[in-house]
């Protein structure tokens, strides 16, 4: 199945961030049966996942779910793809909560983890993977309307909900931050998306550093290009149509081949690590 994964995609885009995932074609493949049986590596854990409707979100909330995780999705407003993905992980004899909101707002971040201890009783895993990006070819061109959204949605929102879900965190458990290559390599046109993939990328060592008296883990994800909705909903046409292909191994990744690595980082099998990055990008070389 691997070896057929798509290496090129139709001419698409979306007018709304961060995008619907059904209207990707072809839609982005977020589980592979044969890889991902389970073996109960997160058993009884509860995880909050931000994005986790959709996209690499998906994948790792299915991922989870197959490990024994509750799991509860904070997303934005894409109530098709979150509901499909409930439905997913309850097709499995999984447990899912949705909670649709914006992590930007602190307010919002507060009730919503008041949701997850009064469902669940508890939160050990938090995964910080909300993001929009948009396409500017100066900086000139960046509004600080655009700014302060991106920032609110990358930055902000993992600030505000890692605050308060250490609340309720205890020694063994963890957060994971998504971040990218663009943190490592830049990217030309998503100059404020870059910068605050770098913030997450110095927020994942620091906080790192500041919890490991309390033995609580702090790690992160870095992918490439990804075939996600955020993709149709940034780029243009023409350069969704050859997304990916700059990679060494010449393709986007598909979002069910970054499950596994968060997996890993929540499991006891990665309790001697954090404040460390998995790059999972293809085969691009970055100084990490």
């Amino acid at each position: 199945m691997i070896n057929n994964f798509p290496k090129e995609f139709p001419p698409q885009h979306q007018n709304a961030q961060p995008g619907i995932e059904e209207k990707m074609n072809p839609n982005p493949i977020y589980k592979i049966e044969e890889l991902c049986k389970g073996s109960n590596k997160l058993k009884d854990k509860v995880a909050i996942i931000t994005g986790g409707d959709s996209g690499i979100g998906r994948a790792v909330s299915l991922a989870y779910a197959k490990e024994g995780a509750k799991i509860a999705i904070i997303y934005l407003n894409e109530h098709e793809d979150a509901e499909k993905t409930k439905k997913l992980i309850e097709d499995i004899n999984g447990e899912c909560i949705l909670i649709s909101g914006d992590i930007g707002d602190e307010n919002f971040c507060i009730n919503a983890v008041n949701t997850v201890i009064k469902e669940f009783n508890k939160i050990n895993i938090l995964v910080n993977n909300s993001a929009e990006q948009h396409v500017c070819n100066a900086l000139t061109d960046i509004t600080k309307e655009q700014f302060d959204r991106t920032f609110k949605t990358n930055v902000f929102g993992a600030f505000y909900i890692t605050k308060e879900v250490l609340k309720h965190l205890n020694a063994g458990d963890c957060i994971i931050n998504t971040t990218s290559v663009t943190a490592y390599h830049g990217h030309k046109t998503l100059i404020d998306y870059s910068m605050t993939k770098g913030a997450l990328t110095s927020f994942t060592r620091s906080l790192a550093l500041n919890l490991a008296d309390k033995n609580i883990r702090v790690n992160a994800v870095a992918p490439g290009p990804v075939w996600t909705p955020l993709i149709p909903a940034s780029f243009d046409m023409t350069e969704v149509s050859s997304f990916g292909k700059q990679s060494p191994m010449k393709r986007a990744a598909q979002p069910v081949e970054l499950g596994e690595s968060y997996v890993f980082l929540a499991s006891d099998g990665a309790s001697y690590i954090t404040g460390e990055t998995i790059h999972v990008n293809g085969g691009e070389i970055v100084n990490s």
